[in-house]
């Protein structure tokens, strides 16, 4: 079974991308919001318990997170791998993933990091949350504070991934999805062969 992650800041085109590589390659789409989304609508109890956290104003715990990343690497097994997007976002969560993939005998194949500078985050979000009626989107302040959270607590997995030899960098600021995707599809081909 192979694990990829999909590295990058808020609007690089994670979740864009990860849906050709997901069907390309064969992989399960691990979207980490889409997943407490999920849990919550079927009322089990991790979404119950995530339910319980958002509504008051708190964010869901690692371990949340992962048990229910790890109930999917459990009951999915119809694929070549996982894709994950938007996990790990912090060392700690690097760290678990490892422990993990390890008690299952595996580990991490490759991260796939979609480079943007932040004036492109700006513009993407800004473009994104005027599409898709986000309003939560739509704030200067909101957009900068979720890039300066990117750099202070998602940047440091670069180098850890660095030093393991798994980390692999695509610029994704060409002006189209479908060039930026062909960045990345011939990327995946190499990190294959």
């Amino acid at each position: 079974m192979k694990y990829y992650i999909m590295f990058g800041p808020p609007g690089a085109g994670k979740g864009t991308h990860a849906v050709a590589l997901r069907d390309k390659y064969n992989l399960c789409h691990l979207s980490t919001g889409e997943l407490l989304r999920a849990e919550i609508a079927a009322g089990t109890g991790l979404g119950r318990q995530a339910q319980k956290l958002i509504e008051g104003g708190n964010l869901v715990p690692d371990e949340v997170v992962e048990r229910m990343i790890e109930k999917r690497f459990n009951s999915i097994t119809d694929v070549e791998g996982f894709l994950l997007d938007g996990f790990p976002r912090t060392l700690g969560q690097a760290n678990d993933l490892d422990k993990m993939l390890a008690a299952r005998g595996d580990s991490v194949t490759a991260v796939i990091s979609l480079m943007i500078p932040d004036e492109m985050v700006h513009q993407r979000i800004r473009r994104r949350a005027a599409i898709e009626g986000r309003a939560d989107d739509a704030s200067d302040v909101v957009i900068q504070n979720r890039i300066n959270t990117y750099h202070a607590q998602t940047e440091p997995l670069i180098d850890y991934y660095k030093k393991q030899g798994k980390y692999f960098e695509v610029q994704a600021d060409a002006d189209t999805i479908e060039e930026n995707r062909a960045r990345v599809l011939d990327l995946m081909a190499k990190i294959n062969k």
